[in-house]
């Protein structure tokens, strides 16, 4: 990983970018918190509890993060980039949660899910909310070139959403496949932060092509790390089930390499898939068998890859604090959490 030796800027890896963005951004950040809350203190007072409970699972807020950034990076952070944190964050959230009544699942980032707490219709029109209220904030622009970049990106989510569920229970899910579903449910949001975060800079084209595909690259290094995470990492970091994805039914890139170099392994995957538990078949024989084959590192290596491009795309940008920050982030990205 040598080309992550040094971050943008001041110190080393080991020195995560967030305690530089909190310097640059915490007040906008606060602002933004502050904006959620009074979103969600003026839903009807007698449903205001489940919106709290919804905005109120406190996660990285990066996407937020990376509008604010990639703003300043454009000259200056106003209050229109502001507006856009906290419509990337709603509709981050509203993802979150039909994703977990979808996937029937318990917990989220340390706490129970919104279906688990309240059950799956209030669930399904939360999440419908959350994407009312950022549709809602968005139109205060007045500009249909955002607006295009939103439901373009929103129609995507939904469509990565749907076909991994064609795909669900299966072994046989192709590395195409698999990048098509996550730069759809993941990378084209962070793309979007990023560009629109240059837009509304009223920067050059060219300076949007930048921010717009470091924030592709970023978001595909992010689910590819994540994906990994699920694998090598516990639930208290996670802030869910750990080994949840196969359970669910999702083979992801570390199975794919897997079943690539040991075929006779497919009968075991299916076994966890089929009995929904890691009996038949444990984690830790399964993990043994992810590391003897190289298949967690080969994808570690796909993450760097995408991370290094990530890095690379914003290397025209003018120099300042905020184009630094966003240079050392997808170094901070792979290393997370390992």
């Amino acid at each position: 990983m040598e080309v992550f030796v040094r971050s943008a800027g001041s110190g080393t890896v080991g020195l995560s970018p967030l305690a530089r963005v909190a310097r640059l951004v915490q007040p906008h950040l606060e602002e933004v918190e502050a904006r959620i809350a009074q979103q969600a203190a003026a839903f009807d007072p007698a449903l205001e509890g489940y919106v709290v409970y919804a905005v109120g699972g406190r996660g990285k807020r990066l996407r937020p993060l990376l509008a604010l950034l990639a703003g300043g990076a454009s000259g200056k952070i106003n209050s229109d980039h502001v507006d856009l944190a906290v419509i990337v964050e709603l509709i981050h959230i509203a993802t979150l949660v039909h994703d977990d009544v979808i996937d029937r699942a318990a917990t989220r980032r340390n706490r129970p899910s919104i279906n688990s707490e309240f059950g799956n219709q209030t669930a399904v029109l939360m999440g419908d909310w959350l994407y009312m209220s950022a549709f809602e904030t968005s139109l205060t622009e007045r500009s249909l070139e955002i607006l295009d970049i939103l439901t373009a990106v929103t129609r995507k989510m939904t469509e990565g959403e749907l076909l991994q569920l064609t795909l669900l229970g299966r072994t046989d899910v192709s590395e195409e496949q698999y990048f098509d579903v996550i730069a759809r449910k993941t990378a084209y949001l962070f793309s979007a932060c990023c560009e629109i975060g240059s837009l509304l800079g009223k920067t050059s084209p060219e300076m949007q092509n930048m921010l717009r595909d470091f924030g592709m690259n970023l978001g595909i290094a992010f689910q590819l790390v994540d994906d990994l995470l699920d694998f090598t990492s516990t639930e208290d970091v996670l802030g869910k089930p750990a080994g949840a994805d196969l359970l669910e039914g999702k083979v992801s890139l570390p199975l794919i390499f897997l079943l690539q170099r040991e075929p006779e392994m497919r009968s075991a995957i299916q076994t966890v898939i089929s009995e929904a538990r890691y009996e038949s078949v444990s984690r830790a024989e399964l993990l043994t068998a992810l590391e003897r084959t190289g298949a967690l590192q080969l994808a570690l290596d796909r993450a760097i890859e995408y991370a290094t491009a990530a890095q690379t795309s914003v290397e025209g940008l003018p120099e300042s604090s905020y184009a630094q920050v966003l240079s050392s982030i997808p170094a901070y990205i792979v290393e997370r959490d390992r």
